[in-house]
Order: C-alpha cells, then sequence, then structure tokens
C-alpha cells in the first residue's frame, strides 16, 4: 500500500467510526472515558519512560524551555489529565440539546438541535496533553479526530493514542475514532490541511507561524486558536498587595503557556508607589524583566526594551514592563500589541473596570484575576481543545459544545407550501 493510500485508511477508519460515534449513548462514552482515565492511571511507568526519550531528543534539538516544558509528562501530569478525562464523564452530552425551538403556526414543529462535527483534526507541537484532551471532548461530544502531534512529541503521542484505542475499544465503541498521522511527518500534515471531505473541521495549536500556516493553506474550515500576547493593566486605583499577586501569578506559575502574562502596564500614577514592589518581586522569582525608559528610571536590573518586545511571545520566564499615562494609553497599547488572547486590569475604580470590560477586544477580558484563570479546565468546561481567538463559531476556551455544530429537526403532519 502506498504511503497516500495508507495515509486516507487512516481518515476513512476515523470517519467510519464518527458514524457510529455519533449515536452513541451518554452512558456508552463515558464508560469510554473512565476507560482512559484508568489506562492512564495504570500506564504512568511507560507513558513516563516514552516521554522521557522525546524530552532527552528535545534536549539534543535545543527546542528551548518553554517547548520542554510543555512536552514533559511526569507522574503528576499523567494524573492530572486522567482527572481531566474523569470530569468529562460529569459534564451534560452536549449531542442532542435543543439550542432553540418553536412550533410554526401551520402546525410544524422545528427544533434546533446540537450534532457532531464528524471528523476533527488538529495540527499542534510538543504538547502530548493535547492528545488525550482532544481525543476525550471529541469522543464525548460524537466526534472522530485525526491527531497530528509533531515530532518533537513522537514517542509520547504514539504511546497515547495506542492506550486510547484499547480504552475505547474495550468499552465498547470503535477505538477507531481516534488516530495519528504522525508517521506521515510534515507531508501528512500537508495532506490533513488538504483533507477536505475526510475531515470536517480543523484545530491548529502551537506557535504563531504553525497557526498562521494552517489558517493560510488549509482547505478544510479552521477555528483558529492564537498565540498570547497577554496583557495586565495595573490602574492608579489597583490594591497593591492584589496587584504584585496577579502579576506573579500571570506571568510565573505556568510561564510556557499562552495565559501567561508577557507585557506588564502600570499606570504613572501609581509607578512611584508600585513600580519597584512589581519589578523586585519579578526579578526575585528569575524573571528578565524588560523595561521602558519610565521603568528603568525607578528600577534598577532591568533590560531597555524595544518595540518588538511587546509584540513578543516570550513563553518563558521573561516580561516588558511600560508606563502608561491612563487607561486610554493602556488601551491604545493593547490594541496595537494584543493577539486578542486575554487581557486584565487590576483597580478598584469600578468606571475604569467596566471601560477595560467593554473596550478591550480580546476572547478573555478580567478585572482583579490573574490571567492564568483562562482555561477549560478552571471555567468548569473539563479539558480544553484551545483557546479561540477568532470571532466565528467559538471564541475563547472551548470545550463540548464549541466541538459541536447544529441541525434543524422538521415534524410535520401533512403541511405543504
Amino acid at each position: 500500500m502506498s504511503a497516500a493510500d495508507a495515509f486516507l485508511e487512516r481518515l476513512e477508519r476515523a470517519r467510519h467510526a464518527a458514524r457510529t460515534l455519533a449515536t452513541a449513548t451518554t452512558a456508552s462514552k463515558n464508560a469510554a472515558l473512565e476507560a482512559i482515565a484508568v489506562g492512564l492511571e495504570s500506564s504512568i511507568p511507560e507513558i513516563v519512560a516514552a516521554n522521557a526519550q522525546d524530552l532527552a531528543r528535545g534536549e539534543e534539538n535545543g527546542i528551548g524551555v518553554g517547548l520542554l516544558d510543555r512536552l514533559r509528562l511526569d507522574e503528576s501530569r499523567v494524573l492530572g489529565l486522567a482527572a481531566a478525562v474523569r470530569e468529562l464523564t460529569t459534564l451534560p452530552d452536549p449531542v442532542g440539546q435543543v439550542v432553540r425551538g418553536s412550533t410554526l403556526a401551520n402546525g410544524i414543529m422545528i427544533n434546533q438541535v446540537r450534532v457532531p462535527f464528524g471528523v476533527i483534526g488538529a495540527i499542534y507541537e510538543a504538547r502530548p496533553n493535547v492528545t488525550i484532551d482532544i481525543a476525550a471532548l471529541a469522543l464525548k461530544s460524537g466526534n472522530g479526530v485525526v491527531l497530528r502531534g509533531g515530532s518533537a512529541a513522537e514517542q509520547t503521542n504514539a504511546a497515547l493514542v495506542a492506550l486510547i484505542q484499547k480504552a475505547v475499544t474495550g468499552a465498547g465503541l470503535d477505538g477507531e475514532a481516534v488516530q495519528t498521522i504522525d508517521p506521515f511527518g510534515r507531508e501528512g500534515a500537508g495532506r490533513l490541511m488538504r483533507a477536505r471531505g475526510y475531515v470536517d473541521v480543523l484545530i491548529p495549536r502551537g506557535s504563531a507561524s504553525l497557526i498562521s500556516t494552517v489558517v493560510n493553506e488549509s482547505t478544510v474550515p479552521v477555528i483558529e486558536t492564537g498565540s498570547g500576547v497577554v496583557h495586565v493593566f495595573v490602574d492608579e486605583s489597583a490594591d497593591d498587595d492584589m496587584a504584585v499577586e496577579i502579576a506573579l501569578n500571570a506571568k510565573t506559575h505556568r510561564p510556557s503557556v499562552c495565559n501567561a502574562a508577557e507585557t506588564l502596564l502600570v499606570h504613572r500614577g501609581a509607578a512611584d508607589r508600585l513600580l519597584q514592589r512589581l519589578s523586585e518581586a519579578l526579578l526575585a522569582a528569575n524573571v528578565t524583566v524588560y523595561g521602558d525608559q519610565a521603568t528603568a528610571e525607578r528600577v534598577s536590573g532591568v533590560v531597555p526594551a524595544s518595540d518588538e518586545t511587546w509584540a513578543t511571545e516570550h513563553l518563558a520566564l521573561e516580561m516588558g514592563i511600560k508606563v502608561v499615562d491612563s487607561l486610554d494609553d493602556a488601551l491604545t497599547h493593547i490594541e496595537r500589541y494584543s493577539t486578542r488572547h486575554t487581557e486584565a486590569i487590576v483597580t478598584r475604580d469600578y468606571a475604569n473596570a467596566e471601560r477595560f470590560l467593554s473596550e478591550v477586544d480580546s476572547a478573555v477580558v478580567m478585572v482583579n484575576a490573574s490571567t492564568r484563570f483562562t482555561d477549560g479546565g478552571e471555567f468548569g468546561f473539563g479539558a480544553e481543545v484551545g483557546i479561540s481567538t477568532q470571532k466565528l463559531h467559538a471564541r475563547g476556551p472551548m470545550g463540548l459544545p464549541e466541538l459541536t455544530s447544529t441541525k434543524w429537526l422538521v415534524r410535520g403532519a401533512g403541511q405543504i407550501r
């Protein structure tokens, strides 16, 4: 069998399995999810060993601290994945949910209901947790899934996909609903982007360049997830302790993920009392601080910032700090440099908080909370497919409902027009 035929065969398997999965009961899907969770818990040594191979190769190839952190699966992270999968069993099944409905004047009853997409394609890099997250969400929402997880996580993803297929089959559903095209390499990713008719929607997760490539080259409809040039604005009225805690958590809690803050904007009216404290807290946490001139004048140990600083998603212990004259200036800066992911304001001024909420055009806008809360699990969605920064269909953390489309059911009694 040629490589092209073998590739299409995997897509056909996923599509065939998706047709049966679309009508599976909630109980059977939950049983499959529980089997996946149990499989993860019982296979920790094997998963960690496979992941160690990927980590060693990543270090040899110099992929960087941020990607290595995303790539790593230790026992606690595997247990976290199992818990997230198990949580999905407690969430409502979106398939068949009535979005709206009515009875027309002529007696015809119409209902718009949620249905699976069919087959979801996912292209991502160095994120083996995504293999579990997307497969589990696809399963609960009645979709097949075709995964391209990239060469950096090849051994880990192979182990996880085999585990998922075995668990789903053992629970009485078709394990072929989950497929990987990693063996086909970069060429397989290109084919997946052109697999219209086999794949119904494509979701990229990864670097800005990967996402841009998928958006620009795919003939399959794409739900765009975006990079995170995320801002925290410390307003003049901000509570000092709260501002420091939020800024520190938003940057250092897990710097390699897209909801980590990259830029700290500080109102000039708060700079004299807060800038030193904010900077010292970040520097003490080993954060490299890039400061504008006003910051450098007040704080020692900062690196001069450039225009590139404000446009960079560092995904590491690096952060830009800029002093702004007003809320308007903060909004202008965010409008220019934001990737429309998440922005936060720390303030005690109700009017400023409401202006920030209404005028910032990002998927998630926060008041007095860390940007690290932009997460499907934190929002109560269980696992997530990603954070959508587009405006069509889905925006923000994507959970189960975002992996469905709708169709109209019309029930009549012989009416004609």
